[in-house]
């Protein structure tokens, strides 16, 4: 799997940038197919750190809404993509407001 391809987008919300000051964790919308392997190596050939953890959620995929067409009533899904938790080593950090 390519590399750039892997990392989608940084997510940053108010719990990621207190994960982020706080425990020196990063948060990053990733492709749904990548592994824990290969998240540590696109961070680390990306922002040039040193990863120590990497914690993987998958998010959707369930039903979202119901809707009432002429053709009967039709349940839509919601978006599947997946969450990680980037760890990296102390003394390390990541500036994602200027390297996106």
């Amino acid at each position: 799997m390519m590399k750039a391809g892997i990392i989608k987008k940084p997510i940053i919300s108010e719990k990621a940038t207190a994960l982020s000051e706080n425990m020196n964790r990063f948060t990053f919308q990733v492709d749904k197919k990548a592994n824990k392997i290969e998240i540590k190596n696109a961070v680390e050939n990306m922002y040039g750190v040193q990863v120590t953890e990497v914690r993987t959620m998958n998010y959707g995929g369930g039903k979202s809404s119901t809707k009432y067409t002429n053709r009967g009533i039709v349940e839509q899904r919601n978006k599947q993509w997946k969450k990680a938790i980037v760890t990296v080593a102390d003394g390390e950090t990541i500036d994602l407001f200027n390297n996106f």
